[in-house]
């Protein structure tokens, strides 16, 4: 007789029966808890208290994202799993504010601290909002965010570098601290979220191979450009929650490495929270498809948590989940030690108690339920927009626009595109302003002519109109059938069956849902058309019996992968349409692309307008984390060019031959080498993908309401052949540090509406020695005609010194001066700011020349671009000596 299959559901609802409160008492149920509700007694106290009550079941149960409850013990369940990259992810409406490449372009800390502040109080109100009645919390609920990503965006063809804070270790150490500070909070007792510096460590792609790689950086590599930020968040940010990589760093998981985890981490860096493994790493360490570090489940999950790690998020959506049973089993045969389990479980529920989740009373009082997406929040995302901003290029200041044009043609595929507001790994704003929508708003008296032209990768994609749908195969009724279904698979009963005019859906409320539309498809002409259904999950598209696309997906924001088929003009077709739902957000749409959708709408609209603006660049759709796109110069969600997308460029060179005046506004998560732009357009605006409020901020830039100052947190490349392969993880011609070629916009730069000049720099002292200390001051002034912002830049290059970089940015300020203003700057240097690696990972202090450039920029020329102000100042290094690592 065959046994009856034990889901993991089951397994976790027979623990949970096993552990409620009318379960026959074992020996270690025998007491009521003392201390975990306990406010007097020390967090260190309270949690020794419940793990010394609990079986072993309970523990190994406890240490999966998804942790049940234990009520004989007062201990609610609670879904470690919260995402909060650039505002709360996927727990419905939310501020949503810039991506995070685009906060880092603001050069802004103690802006992007405001802004993780304001992050954890929407936490705390999603939290508040579905609050289980004995504290618990599910998926996305909870108070634990898995943010920030700071790993260094050490090459533009990553899909997932959008949610860094750019290449440099300095800037992402100093803009992770800032972050980390916001969402963490500064109450003396609680933590008002806590935050998760990631993914730890030498992570950057390629997507394709994540599951199996196993970098191996130099010694110097490791020390100058990997760890630097992450040893920053913990020793300066306090972070409380580490998160470790997919990936093998030197042959060992990262997940499973005591050299990760144990001695940098723990040892030398003296950080005190707990490390959470990426979702299906620990599974990594024993899957034969993935690193196989070792043979067998059990194995690998004692092997991860004595290295390190106390917390598995395991991944449903690619079936790497890693069960308690294999905890439990660890325990038994003697390859984990119980005191290990007891070690991990001390430093969660700690962590659960710094949050105020087992105190009588929440913490933050003064926070409510509705405090998210609330007006102020919003005003604060398009604050952060506006300083988010890079002015590329204008050359014979087209920009601000000087009076307001009659006609704006609004053109390209992100000009109307909610996509290109929110990056990945976002919220739902309750009032999205894409550029259109922003054009329209600032200038309303004007003539708005708005035409895609063309897809970010193909064919303009346009709504399938109502006129070609029927319910039946004669086409006596318009329409189609509608069959919804509980859950993501369309399976069991259908729970609703309706005519409705089209396939779209806007979807409600936090459930899994499914759902089928059939009918007949009549095509209007004569040609080849692509199909996709616009859709936050997952989609199927069948026209006659082909399987046109199939994007069914992991559960995420899949791509915007379509698919053709060749059609008759007035032939019947079979129509079959399926999507899902996960989660609180999704406006589903089915959309076409037919031959006809062309760019000779879009000229004709620009040779009307007296200005265009065409908003193109890359979308989370097509860059990302491990996703689906076939595109020429994509692969997996990353990138093997960095060329605008053929179709865009081909328009853009139509639209720029009409003569009218043109603005690229370039929405994206990455470099792109515009090369043709740069020697052809005179404008040029790096938005990035700019949340929520984008829209306003990119209408306001044009139209000279602000001054942008915006500097670029990565190098613009004119092309992926200047980069070694992106496989290489050794940092050598990457980077501005190591980069030896010409940029085409480098690290740094940024224009502004107003001038700066920087002069008068003095040094506290000339000569310095082992401590490094000095202190380099240097006046700013706005030589310019209007008021505005300025990013000081402090970079140190050591002529002659083996393992330095060409410069490095260690210091930087934004500053606000008034038309006319002088400001003196101080910047103060330490050994670490004066160190350089050497080949053998040791940080040193070396005796020597030390040349400093304080300015707007980088000190680098390249024709046609405007140098940046600065002045250059000379530090002589008398003393050596070797640095903590």
């Amino acid at each position: 007789m065959e046994r009856p299959k034990v889901t993991r559901k089951l397994r976790i609802a027979l623990a949970l029966l096993a552990s409620s409160a009318w379960a026959p008492p074992t020996s270690a149920q025998t007491a009521a808890p003392d201390k975990l509700g306990d406010p007097s007694a020390t967090p260190e106290q309270r949690a020794r208290d419940v793990i010394a009550r609990m079986t072993l079941d309970e523990k190994a149960h406890q240490l999966g994202h998804t942790a049940p409850a234990i009520p004989r013990l007062g201990v609610p369940q609670y879904n470690w799993w919260n995402e909060g990259l650039h505002g709360v992810a996927r727990a419905g409406i939310a501020t949503v504010f810039p991506q995070a490449i685009g906060m880092a372009a603001s050069w802004d800390a103690p802006l992007l601290h405001q802004v993780g502040d304001t992050i954890a109080t929407e936490f705390r109100a999603k939290y508040l909002e579905r609050r289980h009645p004995d504290g618990g919390s599910d998926f996305y609920r909870g108070l634990t965010v898995w943010s920030p990503n700071i790993n260094i965006f050490r090459d533009p063809r990553w899909g997932r570098g959008q949610e860094t804070y750019g290449e440099d270790p300095y800037l992402a150490g100093r803009l992770g601290i800032a972050f980390i500070t916001g969402l963490q909070g500064n109450d003396s007792k609680f933590l008002k979220t806590v935050a998760t510096s990631k993914h730890f460590a030498v992570h950057s792609g390629p997507e394709s191979n994540r599951h199996r790689e196993d970098v191996h950086p130099t010694p110097h590599d490791l020390e100058d450009t990997y760890l630097p930020a992450f040893r920053a968040t913990v020793t300066e940010g306090r972070v409380e929650s580490i998160m470790c990589v997919y990936n093998a760093v030197n042959g060992v998981p990262g997940c499973a490495s005591s050299f990760l985890m144990e001695e940098r981490l723990r040892r030398n860096w003296g950080f005190k929270g707990y490390v959470v493994s990426d979702c299906g790493a620990a599974a990594n360490i024993y899957r034969e498809d993935a690193l196989h570090y070792t043979k067998t489940a059990v194995e690998g999950v004692a092997l991860g948590f004595k290295a390190g790690m106390d917390l598995i998020c395991g991944d449903y959506r690619n079936n790497m989940t890693t069960e308690p049973e294999n905890i439990v089993a660890a325990v038994k045969s003697g390859q984990l030690p119980e005191a290990v389990v007891d070690r991990s479980l001390q430093r969660l529920f700690e962590a659960r108690i710094r949050l105020g989740l087992f105190d009588p009373q929440l913490p933050f009082p003064d926070i409510t339920a509705r405090d998210y997406d609330t007006a102020k929040h919003r005003a604060l995302s398009r604050k952060m927009a506006e300083a988010s901003m890079v002015l590329l290029k204008n050359q014979g200041d087209l920009l601000p626009i000087k009076s307001e044009p009659k006609t704006i043609a609004v053109i390209g595929p992100n000009a109307d595109s909610f996509d290109a507001l929110v990056g990945n790994y976002y919220g739902t704003p309750s009032k999205p302003v894409t550029v259109l929508d922003g054009i329209r708003a600032r200038y309303p008296r004007a003539k708005i002519l708005h035409v895609p032209g063309t897809g970010l990768i193909g064919r303009a994609e346009i709504p399938v109109p109502d006129d070609v749908l029927c319910v039946d195969a004669g086409c006596t009724t318009r329409g189609l059938k509608v069959e919804f279904f509980n859950g993501t698979n369309l399976e069991g009963a259908v729970t609703e069956t309706k005519t409705v005019p089209n396939a779209r859906f806007e979807w409600l409320g936090d459930r899994e849902t499914s759902a089928r539309w059939t009918g007949t498809l009549v095509a209007p002409e004569t040609g080849d058309y692509g199909f996709r259904f616009a859709s936050e999950n997952g989609y199927r598209v069948w026209v006659g019996d082909k399987l046109v696309v199939d994007e069914w997906g992991v559960g995420d924001a899949p791509s915007i992968l379509s698919g053709n088929i060749p059609l008759e003009k007035g032939r019947k077709y079979p129509l079959r349409v399926e999507g899902f739902q996960r989660g609180q957000r999704s406006n589903q749409q089915l959309l076409w692309s037919p031959e006809s959708a062309g760019g000779e709408q879009a000229i004709a609209a620009a040779k009307q307008a007296d200005l265009v603006v065409f908003v193109g660049g890359l979308s989370a759709r097509i860059e990302g984390e491990e996703m689906k796109v076939k595109a020429r110069g994509f692969a997996g969600g990353d990138r093997t060019s960095l060329d605008l997308p053929a179709p865009q460029q081909q328009l853009l060179e139509r639209v720029n031959a009409t003569g009218k005046p043109l603005v690229l506004v370039l929405m994206n998560g990455s470099a792109l080498g515009v090369n043709w732009a740069d020697a052809h357009v005179p404008a040029i605006v790096e938005a990035w993908y700019p949340g929520g409020e984008g829209g306003h901020a990119v209408a306001g830039l044009l139209a000279g309401d602000f001054s942008p100052a915006g500097r670029l947190p990565v190098t613009f490349y004119k092309s992926a052949g200047q980069l070694p392969s992106f496989s290489d993880y050794r940092m050598a011609g990457r980077t501005y540090r190591y980069f030896t070629g010409e940029p085409l916009y480098p690290f740094g730069h940024g224009l502004s509406y107003t001038r700066f000049r920087y002069r008068a720099p003095r040094l506290s002292n000339a000569r310095v020695g082992a401590d490094g200390k000095v202190t380099v001051s240097v006046e700013i002034s706005n030589t310019g005609a209007r008021d505005g912002d300025e990013v000081a830049q402090l970079y140190v290059s050591h002529p002659g010194t083996a393992g330095a970089p060409v410069r490095a940015l260690e210091r930087f300020e934004r500053v606000r001066l008034k038309r006319g203003e002088t400001r003196r700057v101080d910047f103060e240097l330490d050994a670490r700011a004066l160190s350089v690696v050497d080949a053998e990972g040791v940080r040193r202090l070396v005796p020597g020349r030390a040349d400093l450039w304080i300015g707007g920029g980088q000190p680098v020329r390249r024709p046609g671009l405007p140098a940046a102000a600065g002045v250059a100042a000379q530090i002589a290094v008398t003393a050596g000596a070797v640095l903590p690592k």
